[in-house]
């Protein structure tokens, strides 16, 4: 058994001093006063930092210098989890940008496959596109959208290892196939559409629940016709946000954070291969991504994706929303978790929990990331 003491523990939304986390067998065993630490205990000093669950990330495109569409196989998926250990992700799906289904059933034979000979933090895929709008497609390339058809609910939709999440269009879905994918064990979002606000409603009451990053590349709030932001603020939608400060103004997300509180919005970074690199550029299916201080823009200034960790995510909830370092924390941990079903498993530190846990420093620096309470150093 191990215990981590000397640190301030996020317990239920509020740090704790004076109390230790002792794990055992990768799980938390128990929450105890640091007096009450047992004599034979291995203690993990945590030097006065912040122990916090660690993060999920439900769209990673890429870390490492790894595109997962150009590289859909466990060395790939491993590389990508690796570069965003470093900043606090100790759970995430690869995310793979709309492609054809041939590359979409070796993506998802990858995810599977990582899952088996148990690559770190690697919870499932999501699959965004390409079922989506091509007016909403954003840099999703338009000849690589396509209907959901039953070529493809077959390869959706066949058993497979941890939680798949699907973003799509639902007016370009046919009705019942949003409630096959749900019967199927997967979580459905909607994302890059232009969906009116009834046809969002459609779709939630087949089984979706998600809305992949609010605002970017979907139908606006209007005054008659709400589309999928009214939608998506006006419901129990979990939606996913990238903050960065470009995708979306902060003032919006200021606004959307009123609304839908903590447990309603969840961190994304809809990050690429440069994050853990040093890069300039990458090849995004055929197109120049340039990396420009804190943006990733194609020739035309499009955004592609977000140079964005989630370590910094949870530090701009702070100094742009406002939000209090907790509230911004539990964004990046409980809320995914319990979106993709894993409430029991992942995102608080709670006995009889999964001991994914991570170490902050007063700046909001990641020292420290465990998995399962194997250590992983920065």
């Amino acid at each position: 058994m191990r215990a981590f003491v000397n640190g301030r523990i996020l317990i239920d939304g509020a740090l704790a001093e004076g109390r230790a986390v002792l794990v055992a067998d990768g799980r938390i065993a128990a929450i105890v006063a640091t007096s009450d630490v047992p004599a034979g205990a291995v203690r993990e000093d945590l030097d006065g930092a912040i122990l916090a669950p660690g993060f999920i990330d439900t769209q990673v495109n890429g870390g490492g210098g790894v595109l997962f569409n150009d590289m859909p196989t466990v060395e790939g998926i491993a590389a990508i989890g690796a570069a965003h250990r470093r900043f606090g992700t100790t759970g995430f799906l690869p995310t793979l940008i709309s492609d054809d289904l041939s590359v979409i059933a070796r993506a998802i034979a990858a995810v599977d496959a990582a899952i088996a000979v148990g690559v770190p933090g690697v919870l499932g895929i999501h699959v965004e596109g390409p079922f989506l709008n091509v007016e909403r497609r954003g840099i999703h390339r338009a000849d690589k959208m396509r209907a959901l058809d039953e070529e493809a609910m077959a390869i959706l939709t066949a058993p497979r290892r941890g939680r798949m999440l699907i973003t799509l269009a639902p007016e370009r879905v046919a009705p019942g196939m949003i409630a096959r994918l749900v019967a199927s064990g997967a979580s459905v979002a909607v994302g890059h559409s232009d969906a009116r606000y009834e046809e969002v409603t459609a779709a939630r009451a087949e089984g979706l629940t998600g809305v992949t990053h609010l605002f970017n590349a979907m139908s606006q709030l209007g005054s008659r016709e709400p589309g999928v932001v009214g939608a998506a603020l006006d419901s129990d939608l979990t939606c996913g946000i990238i903050v960065d400060g470009h995708h979306v103004s902060p003032a919006t997300l200021r606004l959307a954070l009123r609304l839908k509180g903590p447990a309603g919005l969840m961190l994304v970074t809809d990050a690429m291969p440069n994050i853990g690199t040093d890069i300039a550029e990458f090849d995004l299916q055929g197109r120049t991504i340039l990396v420009r201080e804190d943006r990733l823009i194609d020739a035309a200034g499009t955004l592609a994706g977000a140079n964005l960790s989630m370590a910094h995510a949870v530090a701009n909830v702070v100094a742009l929303l406002g939000a209090t370092r907790e509230a911004a924390i539990a964004m990046a941990s409980e809320t995914p978790a319990r979106f993709l079903g894993l409430s029991g498993e992942l995102g608080r530190i709670a006995p009889g929990l999964r001991a994914d846990l991570i170490a902050l420093t007063a700046d909001g620096a990641v020292a420290q990331s465990w998995i399962a309470g194997e250590p992983y150093v920065n």
